[in-house]
């Protein structure tokens, strides 16, 4: 139903009042204090504080000021000390030994009693994966201890975990928010309401939530780390986080200088603000800073391998989709040069086994050619396939699309929903489809698992239903491979026997993209796009 124009009129003034009020704040801030409170808006809202149920990016994004687990991920996606200052794998690698500082402390609560904080103990490690564990939490992150046996504290400082069978990538999935330390006094104090009421240890501690409104963090002045320095993290005073349910309002604000960074590259700003090279505009140039790196998302269509469908079911014309279209062109037309085109294979730029010399390149007269060879041998002088995505991505698939057609391949393109997408794919009812993976941890396996014959959906990710003995015994290989050159050069093998038999067709390596203001440093970038906020500093401005 449409609203009337004055209900309109309304809905949007008390958008912008409440946008006004809260940037309106900063005026009655000291200008001196001002550049200590790091601000962004979150337009997606943020559903959860509670570690157990950090999902979405959003949630994980706020979690990680808040949070700490065993370990955690450097900007070039290697595992780092966190709150276990060291640890051992047994030689079999079944037995992970932590052994963890003894000087990180809660935050501040009244149930902690007279001293009002704790230190973190080996049994707060042992009660907070047993909450993943519990059903009647019914935590999303559950599955990162699928492949573990069990866990125990030894004593206060030292913390086992066996797992079921060797998983090299294991460190990765507990640098996840899902394993973050909470303490069992203040979840039984809250219950439910823990989600916003959260303790936690990390750099920033939990202020104020006015849901849909505003979310306020502050220092926390007993924070474990330091810089190289020997300086204590964070740098930072306190984080503000706003929620204007649209980009274009979080560009204006982030332009007009009342928000410090915007993260990613929508339609409804990317040709204000970058020229089609992808390089920042003269106008914004003098005053921002872009950064923009590697991100664990490969964007590809794929072909349902069991489809009773002759042009599926040719290798010939998956090959010719796979040539028959200008992944450069397309990402300078369609993203303003922002993503890696994708001519290697499915493992995206930025992790171990990826290869670029593996996939395919612009060839269209290669392309004309193998659509002509399936002519010739089917007699199918009309041949069409049926590509189904959602709107988000439906100018890249009307790109590909007349693309094609100059191969003399016909695609009819569906448009749903994203939620029939996923179902659709999930239970083999759609015979091409476009789809992204966005890596749940930093490690190769975690997209090669899309094509494992034993994860064939609706019971696992293989979407596609590839299935390939070669590959399986590769795959299940892997798990015990625990040299990592040797591991990576298996990955390799896996990913071009996957684009040799092509039930894809990759599209880009997705970019990680942040713009902030000049006076901001210290953000970094990663290709899992987490933010921490621990090293941000801000200059005044003037």
């Amino acid at each position: 139903m449409i609203k009337p124009f004055s209900a309109q009129i309304i809905s949007y003034l008390s958008i912008g009042c409440i946008a006004l009020l809260f940037f309106s704040c900063r005026n009655k801030v000291n200008s001196d204090k001002s550049h200590l409170v790091f601000r962004y808006n979150e337009h997606k809202n943020i559903g959860s504080l509670d570690p157990a149920f950090s999902k979405d990016l959003a949630d994980i994004w706020a979690t990680n000021q808040l949070f700490n687990g065993l370990v955690q991920m450097d900007e070039n996606l290697n595992v780092q000390p966190s709150i276990a200052k060291s640890w051992k794998v047994s030689e079999d690698g079944l037995t992970y030994s932590f052994s963890l500082r003894q000087d990180v402390f809660f935050h501040k609560h009244k149930v902690f009693g007279k001293e009002a904080t704790r230190t973190v103990k080996a049994s707060d490690f042992v009660y907070s994966l047993n909450r993943l564990l519990d059903k009647q939490i019914a935590s999303p992150g559950s599955w990162v201890l699928s492949k573990v046996a069990n866990f125990h504290a030894v004593n206060d400082t030292l913390f086992q975990i066996q797992l079921k069978q060797a998983f090299p990538a294991f460190l990765g999935l507990l640098t996840m928010k899902y394993c973050s330390v909470v303490p069992k006094e203040v979840v039984t104090h809250y219950g439910a309401d823990f989600r916003s009421n959260p303790i936690g240890t990390g750099p920033f501690k939990f202020k104020r939530w006015e849901e849909n409104i505003k979310l306020v963090f502050r220092k926390n002045k007993r924070y474990f780390e330091q810089d190289l320095k020997g300086r204590p993290l964070p740098y930072l005073e306190a984080i503000a986080i706003t929620f204007l349910p649209d980009k274009q309002s979080e560009f204006l604000q982030f332009s007009q200088g009342n928000i410090d960074f915007v993260s990613g590259l929508d339609a409804s700003y990317k040709d204000e603000i970058l020229t089609a090279n992808g390089k920042l505009r003269p106008q914004y140039a003098k005053t921002k800073n872009m950064i923009r790196g590697p991100y664990l998302n490969t964007e590809y269509l794929a072909f349902y391998m069991d489809s009773k469908v002759p042009e599926i079911q040719s290798e010939l014309l998956r090959k010719a989709v796979n040539y028959g279209f200008d992944r450069k062109k397309m990402m300078v037309y369609l993203r303003n040069g922002v993503g890696i085109p994708a001519e290697g294979g499915f493992i995206p730029k930025g992790l171990p086994g990826f290869n670029k010399a593996i996939g395919f390149t612009y060839r269209p007269e290669k392309a004309k050619q193998l659509v002509a060879q399936f002519k010739k041998e089917t007699g199918n002088q009309t041949p069409t396939i049926h590509l189904t995505t959602t709107s988000n991505y439906l100018s890249f698939c009307e790109f590909i699309q007349r693309e094609l057609q100059k191969t003399g391949l016909a695609v009819n393109i569906d448009v749903i929903p994203p939620a029939t997408l996923k179902d659709a794919k999930a239970n083999g009812k759609l015979d091409m489809f476009r789809a992204s993976w966005i890596a749940d941890y930093p490690d190769a396996e975690n997209y090669l698992s899309l094509y494992y014959s034993k994860n064939f959906a609706p019971n696992g990710p293989n979407y596609s239903h590839f299935k390939n003995k070669q590959f399986d015994t590769w795959y299940e290989h892997a798990f015990t491979e625990t040299d990592l050159k040797k591991r990576a050069l298996l990955y390799s093998q896996m990913d071009s026997l996957i684009m040799q038999q092509t039930p894809i067709a990759p599209l880009f390596y997705d970019e990680v993209v942040r713009f902030t203001g000049k006076n901001v440093s210290g953000l970094g970038i990663n290709p899992v796009n987490l933010l921490d906020l621990k090293w941000v500093k801000k200059e005044r401005t003037y």
